[in-house]
This record gives structure tokens, C-alpha cells and sequence, in this order.
């Protein structure tokens, strides 16, 4: 990558909710030397942000403002050829992610992003792989609470597994908890998304059509069905969620994933009830985002730029619960931090591009996963940064204690 270049990273978006946060975490992570801007559409709000950031580190006041619109692919050609890597917050990514994207992949420019949104993966994929793995971008989609802790929660896990079993098939289940409330850029992204059912399966039909496959391995990440989990001591709700699909992706570009894999998802529910209740919720927001007025309506509920206070997400948390079996031996992990929607991504998202700036990572080009991408090395980062990987103990019965 062109080391010559005037920015090592370029955060677009930063005006918006989690656009803030992560400048507000690069303000106080960024190494000494680095070269970084902030750009979105409105000079006036940039330089608010600019000099809020002051306030955490001097140095900031001096931060070059770059003015681009979303849908401006000339001014992003700009933003892309200028920077080693472009981070984007702007979404829904359905609505304005494309054009940012193109521009990376033709400019040879590293990519990251925050959606969990299916179609617009699958669409990008269809889009632009070719042509960044002929540039050499790494297009890396899903960096935030969608779908880091998952798919760098199964390649920590793998790891503990004895050498011996890494020829069998494995098995590995996620159990998911979490406390928090969504912003409305969120929530647009998830209505989005939902209004457009074909549409989705119409893209991950045809990037299945076209998509690579390793020869010679098997890699399963279908839904399971509900049921009592001893091991998350929970009921486990199969979550139909992105992240399944990214672990999946993940153990079909790593070897170290071993001929026959299986990935399970859930949310872990302590009561049935609750679970029946979430699962009503999520149909009911799911029929109503099909029809345009119903949809207009919900979106009026939670606008973009709006999102939980501070006190909101110091209270919120999230724990990860894996466990992984091979060859007779079973490993109990975890991944486990705070806020995960805001707080924990905006630091992920500034860990991921600092990592795809300055660390040494596999030689990897076109849409990859954050596992294929920065793997271990983006373990590290993220528990220096305070996101924890651990490895339990559980004696059967008992809760699991942990270790590392």
C-alpha cells in the first residue's frame, strides 16, 4: 500500500452518533505520527467535532477536515486516494455505503465499516471483490458488536483446542448476553434491511453462485432450533443475525478451522417467556417495515444521530459464551466487555483500522472477514484496550470460573 500518501486513516462519518464516538476513541488512541482526518458532508459540523476532540488531545485542534457527500463519487475518489485506510460509520450502508466502497476498492484503499446488514455484504461482494483483491484493498465489512466478538471469540477459542483435534471435526456454539439500548442510525439500518426481504435473498443467492468454496472441507453455520442449554444454563435462541455467516466466511478462508466445521448462534434467555416475547417483537417490527407508512412511522421513533446518554452506556454490558468440541476434548471461553453498540465498537472500529495500518498481518486482498484479516492481532489490541478473552473452567454443575 502507497505509504506515501497524506493520511494513514480517514474516519468518514464522523459527525454522526458512533461517527463521534470513534473519533472520540482515535483521539486518544492514535500513535504518535499518525496521520489521520476526519470527513463527512458538513464542513460546520466536522470542525465541531474537530474542536471537541480538542478537548481530549491538543493535538487534534490541528486535524484536517476532508468535505465529502456520500453520494459525491468523485469527491470519494478524493477521500479513498488519499488515505492507506478509510473507516466509514454512515449508514444504512444499503442507502449510502456503495459509492464509498468502489472508491476504495478501485484506489487500492483498505475499508472498514460497522453494518450487519446481509444484502449490502452480499451486494459489495458482488460489486467490488474482484476488483479490490486486483488492487489489493481489504474490504472489511461487520466491525463493530456485529460481528467481532463472534468471529474473533471462535478463532481465540479454536486456539485453546489440543493440536491433536484440529484434523476432526469441530464443533463450536456462541451464547449471547447483552444490556443496552440502539441508536437511530441503528434502528434505520434495521428497518432498512427488513423492508427488503427478496432483495436480500435474491443477493446471497447470487453471491452463492459465484462465491469460492474450499475443496475438500465442509463449513456449516445453519440455524439450530431452540432448546435448554446446560452450558449457558439459558435457553438458546437461535439469533438470525449476520454473525453466524461472518464466522462461517472466516473458517472458509482458515485452514486452522479444520475439515468439518459447524458454528451455532444463539442468544442465551434465562426465561422462556421473554424469549417467546423478543422473538413476537422482532416479527411484529418485521411486518410492519414491509409496508411504507408503517415503516415511516417506526423510523420517526428513533432518528439518526440519536442514541443512548453516557449514564445509558456505562450500565450496558455483553458477554459471549463459546464452547467448542473436537475429537472428545470440550473448551469453555468467553468475550465480555461493555457498552456493545457504541462504547465496545467505536473502540473495535479504532482498533481495526489502527491494526490494518500499522500492523503486520497475512497477505489478504478483496472482501475478508476481520478474522482472515487481522486475526490474533486484533485479539491483542483489543485486550489491551479492555475487551476481555478468557478461558473458563466449568466442572460440570458448577459456574464457569475463569482462568486467563
Amino acid at each position: 500500500m502507497d505509504s506515501d500518501r497524506p493520511y494513514d486513516l480517514v474516519l468518514f462519518g464522523a459527525t454522526g452518533f458512533t461517527g463521534r464516538l470513534t473519533a472520540e476513541y482515535l483521539a486518544r488512541a492514535v500513535p504518535e505520527g499518525c496521520r489521520w482526518a476526519l470527513a463527512g458532508r458538513d464542513p460546520a459540523k466536522l470542525r465541531q467535532v474537530r474542536d471537541e476532540l480538542a478537548a481530549i488531545d491538543p493535538g487534534s485542534a490541528e486535524l484536517p477536515l476532508l468535505t465529502a457527500d456520500a453520494a459525491d463519487r468523485a469527491a470519494l475518489r478524493e477521500v479513498a486516494g488519499s488515505a492507506r485506510v478509510v473507516v466509514s460509520t454512515v449508514g444504512p450502508y444499503l442507502r449510502h455505503g456503495e459509492p464509498l466502497v468502489a472508491a476504495c476498492a478501485d484506489a487500492g484503499t483498505d475499508y472498514l465499516d460497522l453494518t450487519g446488514e446481509f444484502e449490502f455484504v452480499d451486494r459489495m461482494y458482488l460489486l467490488h471483490h474482484e476488483r479490490a483483491r486486483a488492487t489489493g484493498a481489504r474490504l472489511v465489512h461487520t466491525c463493530g458488536f456485529d460481528s467481532v466478538p463472534y468471529d474473533l471469540g471462535v478463532l481465540f477459542t479454536l486456539g485453546r483446542l489440543p493440536i491433536a483435534t484440529k484434523d476432526l471435526p469441530v464443533s463450536v456454539s456462541g451464547f449471547v448476553r447483552a444490556g443496552g439500548s440502539f441508536s437511530g442510525g441503528t434502528f434505520a439500518s434495521a428497518l432498512v434491511a427488513m423492508s427488503r426481504p427478496r432483495a436480500m435473498a435474491r443477493a446471497a443467492r447470487e453471491r452463492q453462485a459465484v462465491e469460492d468454496r474450499p475443496v475438500g472441507r465442509r463449513i456449516q453455520v445453519t440455524p439450530d432450533r431452540p432448546r435448554w442449554s446446560p452450558e449457558a444454563r439459558a435457553w438458546a435462541w437461535p439469533l438470525p443475525t449476520i454473525d453466524a455467516q461472518v464466522v462461517g466466511r472466516s473458517a472458509a478462508a482458515l485452514d486452522d478451522y479444520g475439515p468439518d466445521f459447524r458454528y451455532r448462534h444463539y442468544a442465551a434467555v434465562k426465561h422462556l417467556a421473554v424469549a417467546l416475547g423478543g422473538s413476537a417483537g422482532i416479527a411484529a417490527v418485521l411486518a410492519a417495515a414491509q409496508l411504507p407508512f408503517t415503516r415511516k412511522a417506526l423510523g420517526a421513533l428513533l432518528k439518526p444521530g440519536q442514541g443512548p446518554s453516557v449514564a445509558q452506556r456505562a450500565k450496558s454490558w455483553f458477554t459471549v459464551r463459546f464452547v467448542a468440541e473436537s475429537g472428545g476434548a470440550r473448551v469453555y471461553t468467553e468475550v465480555s466487555g461493555g457498552d456493545p453498540g457504541y462504547t465496545e465498537t467505536a473502540k473495535i472500529l479504532g482498533e481495526a483500522a489502527l491494526c490494518l495500518a500499522f500492523d503486520e498481518l497475512p497477505v489478504t486482498a478483496g472482501q475478508v472477514t476481520p478474522a482472515a484479516a487481522m486475526g490474533t492481532a486484533l485479539i491483542e489490541r483489543l485486550r489491551t484496550a479492555g475487551i476481555r478473552f478468557t478461558v473458563l473452567a466449568k466442572p460440570p454443575g458448577a459456574a464457569p470460573r475463569r482462568m486467563v
